[in-house]
């Protein structure tokens, strides 16, 4: 979540938009950051949605699907764990699992974040005063410690999607803080003041004006909450509250601390999660620093 602090700095410097689609493609080529992330997140896409086309999805990922506790070989690349899971099943699986408890929270997040702060931020008064205290509020509270406690009353019930909505809960802060920041400062531009006086409404002008000259903000504020979702889910399953039937990132990790991999010697076993996880967070993070970059013509490197 931390991404969403370092994005507020962009509130006095967003471009405008005419050729701003032929920019960033330019700007992906010129952008280390934007590239090298964009390269690393389709890698992990095509890892996790096309290869299990080659896999039985009902059975490789699962115990008694293979020999327990094998070394990577050519037949089991990744290996076998002591349940007899095929891991590189398990691997394709799991990322397809975490990257969608991070699309689904992270997209809720952002869309609850943005009605909020338009409301609050555009039309002002007291709507504006409530949503600006309940947020400061939720900002104080340990966020963790209270996903936690819901994952730890809701067990029985967690699954993948159960997951992506108790994260998507308090996902909405973040983004509802931040984009208000924006707000605040492109209401009162001059290009808003003249839709003012052309007879646009309040709607007419945060969907016509505001949205397209924040769009590059909202894409920076999208990644950082689907990044901060990947790590909430991921911490959540290593507490051994995820979704135990679906082999998430998070619960294979819980599965080699439980099984006591490391003094097993089952190296093979939590080298490719630990892999993929790195992967995907810094994938996630450059991705995240380069649309902040795009979005933010003072950080931005020379074109």
């Amino acid at each position: 979540m931390t991404s969403f602090a370092a994005s507020a700095n962009t509130a006095a410097t967003l471009p405008m938009r005419p050729g701003r689609g032929i920019s960033f493609m330019r700007y992906v080529r010129r952008n280390p950051s934007l590239g090298v992330g964009l390269v690393m997140l389709a890698i992990l896409v095509g890892f996790s949605t096309i290869g299990p086309l080659f896999i039985d999805r009902k059975k490789a990922p699962y115990p008694l699907a293979a020999p327990a506790s094998k070394p990577p070989s050519a037949k089991y690349p990744f290996g076998t764990d002591p349940q007899g899971r095929n891991l590189l099943a398990v691997m394709m699986m799991g990322t397809q699992f975490t990257l969608r408890i991070g699309l689904i929270a992270g997209s809720i997040g952002i869309i609850v974040g943005t009605i909020l702060a338009f409301s609050g931020a555009y039309f002002g008064g007291p709507l504006d005063t409530v949503i600006k205290w309940i947020t400061d509020v939720m900002l104080t509270i340990p966020q963790g410690l209270i996903l936690v406690v819901i994952a730890s009353s809701l067990r029985r019930y967690i699954t993948i999607e159960t997951t992506a909505l108790i994260i998507a809960s308090l996902a909405w802060v973040g983004p509802t803080r931040t984009i208000r920041a924006q707000v605040l400062t492109l209401r009162e531009r001059q290009f808003v003041q003249i839709a003012r006086l052309s007879g646009m409404n309040g709607l007419e002008i945060i969907f016509r004006e505001l949205i397209p000259n924040l769009i590059p903000f909202l894409l920076a504020s999208f990644v950082a909450a689907v990044t901060g979702a990947v790590e909430t889910a991921i911490g959540i399953a290593l507490l051994g509250l995820g979704s135990q039937r679906e082999p998430t990132l998070g619960i294979t990790l819980n599965l080699i601390l439980r099984y006591s991999a490391l003094l097993r010697g089952l190296w093979w076993w939590w080298i490719a999660p630990v892999v993929l996880i790195v992967g995907l967070v810094v994938g996630l993070t450059l991705l995240s620093i380069g649309l902040d970059e795009w979005a933010n013509p003072r950080s931005r490197r020379a074109e």
